[in-house]
C-alpha cells in the first residue's frame, strides 16, 4: 500500500516538474498531520530545504504528505503536492513567499501557485494559502489523478479521533502545528546566512513582529510549511 502510494506521489511530482523546471527534486515522507496539531487542525503537507543528504545527489528538499488527508482523494492530494511545489520554486528562486513562522502566504506565493495551475483564496489569518486544483489544471494532470487515485487504499485517522476511540496517544518529541516544528524552548527560527544562525523563540514573540538578522538582514523563519 504505501509503496505503491509513495511512488504514484513521486510520478505525480516528476510530471509537475516536466512542467516546471525550478520545481526542485525531493524526498517523499508521508505521515500524521495531527500529532501536535489543536482539534480539528491538520498540517496536509509541507516543503522544507535540504533536509535530506543523498550520498551522491547531496542536499534534497523534503515533501511531507500527510495521511489524515488522503480521505480527500486525488484531487486535493494533487492540491497539495502543486501547493507545496509552489514553495519548491520560490525556495529555487530564493523568493520570501512566507512569513510569520510560515504561515503567512503572502502575495509573492499567490503568484507562484498560479503560475503552477492552481485557483487561490485569501484566508484572512494564514493569507493565500487555500488552494483549489481548477479543471484545467485537472485535465493537464489527468493521467497523474488516475494513478493517485488507484493508490489511494488507505488515510490515517486522526489523533485526535483516534485517542477519542481509546487507541491513545503515541510518544513524539516537540509539536507540529501547521507545518512548523516547536517545543517547549520555543520555535527554532533561522536566518539568511550561510551557515544559518538559528533562535528559539516563543510563538507568540515572533506574531509580534518581525526579527531581522543583524548579519545577513534577513527576517528569521520556522521552518517553511
Amino acid at each position: 500500500m504505501t509503496l505503491a502510494l509513495v511512488d504514484a506521489i513521486e510520478r505525480t511530482w516528476a510530471a509537475i516538474r516536466r512542467r516546471h523546471a525550478d520545481v526542485p527534486r525531493v524526498v517523499v515522507t508521508i505521515g500524521s498531520g495531527t500529532i501536535g496539531a489543536a482539534p480539528g487542525r491538520v498540517t496536509l503537507g509541507h516543503y522544507a530545504g535540504a533536509r535530506w543528504v543523498h550520498r551522491d545527489a547531496g542536499d534534497l528538499a523534503e515533501l511531507f504528505v500527510a495521511g489524515e488527508g488522503l480521505e480527500q482523494g486525488p484531487r486535493e492530494l494533487l492540491g497539495t503536492l502543486l501547493h507545496e511545489a509552489a514553495h519548491g520554486v520560490a525556495h529555487t528562486r530564493g523568493i520570501q513567499d512566507t512569513s510569520r513562522q510560515g504561515r503567512w502566504h503572502n502575495a509573492r506565493f499567490k503568484a507562484l501557485g498560479e503560475e503552477l495551475g492552481l485557483t487561490l483564496a485569501k484566508d484572512e489569518r494564514i493569507g493565500w494559502s487555500t488552494t483549489t486544483v481548477p479543471d484545467e489544471t485537472a485535465r493537464a494532470y489527468a493521467a497523474e489523478l488516475d494513478r493517485l487515485a488507484a493508490a489511494i487504499t488507505a488515510h490515517r485517522r486522526s489523533e485526535h479521533i483516534a485517542i477519542a476511540a481509546g487507541a491513545g496517544g503515541g510518544g513524539h518529541g516537540g509539536t507540529v502545528e501547521g507545518g512548523r516544528t516547536s517545543s517547549n524552548n520555543g520555535l527554532a527560527a533561522r536566518c539568511g546566512c550561510e551557515p544559518p544562525r538559528r533562535i528559539r523563540v516563543a510563538p507568540s514573540v515572533l506574531d509580534l513582529g518581525t526579527i531581522t538578522c543583524g548579519l545577513c538582514g534577513k527576517e528569521f523563519t520556522a521552518p517553511e510549511e
